[in-house]
C-alpha cells in the first residue's frame, strides 16, 4: 500500500488500513482539511467542482468526498466524469470556489488521488498544499449542524461545454481541419478520454475516427502512461489502416502524445514545441517550460525572436512563471499544453484542437512536421544513495566542478552545454537524485548520463 502526501495533492493506492493507502477514512480526513483551507481563505460557504477519471474506485472516492465537502458546509457541483482540464474550467464557469479532481493521472488502476484546485481552477500553491497537510496531520476541522449541511447538484455539461470552449478558440480554424479530411486513430486507455476525444474530433469536423480502448471502463488496456513502449497498438494501427494522425491521452486528458502517419512517435517533448510553433506565428510573446523539458523550445521561441524561459519542475510553477513572463504559450515536455488564452492548466483537448489547425495549413504529414524541428534525444536515469547521504551538499559540489558552464540551481542543478544538458533533481520521497540528460543523439544522451553518474 501507499499513501503520498504533498504540496499537490493525496495520491494513494486502494485499500489496507488507513495512513497506508488512499482509504475512505483518508479521503474524507483531506477532503475536510482541504474544506477548512478554503473557508478560511473566503470567510464563507460556496460551491465546490468535483470532477473524475474513470477509474474503478472512482465513484467511492466520489461519494466520500462529497459526503465530506457537504458535511462541511460547502455545496458541491457534481460534473461526473470529465477531465482534469474540463474540471478546472467548470470552476470558473460555476464561480466555485475551488474544485477537487479524483484522478491519479497516469498510475495504474489500483491508484487514485485527490487533485485540489483554487477559485481560478489552478492547481494550489505550495504555502496553501502545506496548510491543508498541516491541518490534516492535527485533524483541526470541524464539520457544520444540520441546519447548515450542504447540497449537491449533478451537471453532466461541462464535457460539451468545454468542446465549445475549444471551438471558439481564434487560432482553432474548424474550417481548416473539415476541409483537410483527416482520418484519426485515437486511444485513450479506457478512461474519461473515450468520452470526449470522439466527440471533440466529430465537432473539429474530423469524420473518419479509428478508436482504441475508448469505453471508459477504469480496466486499462495497457500501461496508462503514454510512452512509446505502450503504444505498440496504435503504432500498428497508424502503419495498417493509413490514419494521417494519432492521438493518445493519459486516464485524465491533461497530456497528449502524438503518432505520426509511419506509426513513429512524434515525441511527447514535441506535442508543446509543435503547438508553440503554430501560437508564435500568429501570436508574439514569450514561452516557458520546466527545466527537465526539450531544449526544443527555447530553439523555436529564439527563432521567433522572442524569449524562453525555465520554470522549476510542477505545474504550478510553469503556470507562475508563465505569468511573470506575460508567455502566450507554455507546458511541460511530458505532453502537457498550458495555452493562457483558454486556461493555465495542461489540456489535451486544447493541444489537438491547435495541432489538427497547424497539421491542416501546413499541407505537410505529421512526420514532415516533426522533421521542420530541431532533433534532441533524452535519457533518464537515477542514483540511488544512502539515507545517510547529504544530497544538498552532493548537489552543491556538482554545480562546482560544472561552474565553467551556465548552471540553474532553482530546482536542483541543471547544466548547460553548447549542444547539450544534465539536470539533477533530488526525490523528494527517496534518497535518490534523478539524472535527465539531453544531446542531439540518443547515444550521445546515454554517455552524457553515464558519464556524470560516473563522476557522483
Amino acid at each position: 500500500m501507499s499513501l503520498i502526501k504533498s504540496i499537490s495533492g493525496i495520491r494513494g493506492t486502494i485499500g489496507g488500513k488507513a495512513g497506508e493507502g488512499l482509504s475512505p477514512l483518508d479521503v474524507v480526513k483531506f477532503t475536510a482539511a482541504y474544506a477548512t483551507l478554503i473557508q478560511s481563505k473566503n470567510n464563507s460557504s460556496g460551491t465546490i467542482v468535483v470532477g473524475r477519471d474513470a477509474r474503478i474506485s472512482g465513484e467511492m472516492v466520489r461519494d466520500l468526498v462529497i459526503g465530506a465537502l457537504m458535511g462541511m458546509g460547502l455545496d458541491v457541483v457534481d460534473i461526473g466524469l470529465a477531465t482534469t482540464p474540463t474540471t478546472e474550467l467548470a470552476v470558473t464557469m460555476e464561480k466555485a470556489l475551488g474544485g477537487i479532481i479524483l484522478t491519479a493521472s497516469h498510475n495504474p488502476k489500483q491508484w487514485n488521488a485527490l487533485k485540489l484546485l483554487n477559485e481560478k481552477g489552478e492547481f494550489l500553491n505550495a504555502t496553501e498544499g502545506n496548510e491543508i497537510l498541516g491541518i490534516a496531520e492535527s485533524e483541526s476541522f470541524s464539520f457544520a449542524e444540520v441546519d447548515k449541511l450542504g447540497k449537491v447538484r449533478v451537471d453532466h455539461s461541462y464535457t460539451k461545454k468545454h468542446i465549445d470552449h475549444v471551438l471558439a478558440l481564434k487560432l482553432v480554424d474548424v474550417e481548416a481541419i473539415k476541409k483537410a479530411d483527416f482520418t484519426v486513430a485515437i486511444d485513450t486507455v479506457n478512461s474519461v478520454g473515450g468520452i470526449v476525444l470522439p466527440e471533440l474530433l466529430k465537432a473539429l469536423g474530423v469524420r473518419h475516427i479509428i478508436e482504441l480502448n475508448t469505453e471508459p471502463t477504469g480496466i486499462f488496456a495497457h500501461n496508462p502512461e503514454p510512452l512509446p513502449q505502450h503504444l505498440t497498438e496504435i503504432a500498428e494501427v497508424m502503419k495498417t489502416q493509413k490514419a494521417d494522425v494519432g492521438f493518445v491521452v493519459d486516464p485524465d486528458v491533461d497530456r497528449l502524445a502524438i503518432i505520426t502517419e509511419k506509426g513513429d512517435m512524434f515525441g511527447e517533448e514535441y506535442t508543446l514545441v509543435s503547438v508553440a510553433d503554430y501560437i508564435l506565428s500568429h501570436t508574439p510573446g514569450n514561452t516557458v517550460s520546466n527545466m527537465s523539458s526539450t531544449r526544443a523550445l527555447r530553439d523555436v521561441t529564439e527563432k521567433h525572436g522572442h524569449t524562453y524561459t525555465a520554470s522549476a519542475v510542477g505545474e504550478v510553477n510553469v503556470v507562475a512563471k508563465m505569468k511573470e513572463t506575460h508567455a502566450v504559450i507554455g507546458g511541460e515536455g511530458n505532453g502537457g499544453v498550458i495555452y493562457p488564452e483558454s486556461h493555465y492548466g495542461r489540456d489535451a483537448l486544447v493541444g489537438i484542437g491547435l495541432f489538427l489547425t497547424q497539421l491542416a495549413k501546413s499541407g505537410k504529414t505529421v512526420s514532415e512536421l516533426r522533421a521542420t524541428y530541431p532533433s534532441y534525444f533524452m535519457a533518464k536515469q537515477r542514483l540511488d544513495l544512502t539515507p545517510e547521504t547529504d544530497i544538498d551538499a552532493l548537489l552543491n559540489s556538482i554545480k562546482k566542478k560544472y561552474a565553467a558552464y551556465p548552471v540553474n540551481d532553482i530546482d536542483g542543478v541543471k547544466v548547460d552545454f553548447p549542444d547539450r544538458w544534465v539536470h539533477f533533481r533530488k526525490s523528494n520521497t527517496e534518497p535518490i537524485i534523478r539524472i535527465y540528460t539531453e544531446a542531439p543523439t540518443q547515444e550521445e544522451a546515454e554517455e552524457l548520463a553515464k558519464s556524470v553518474m560516473d563522476t557522483i
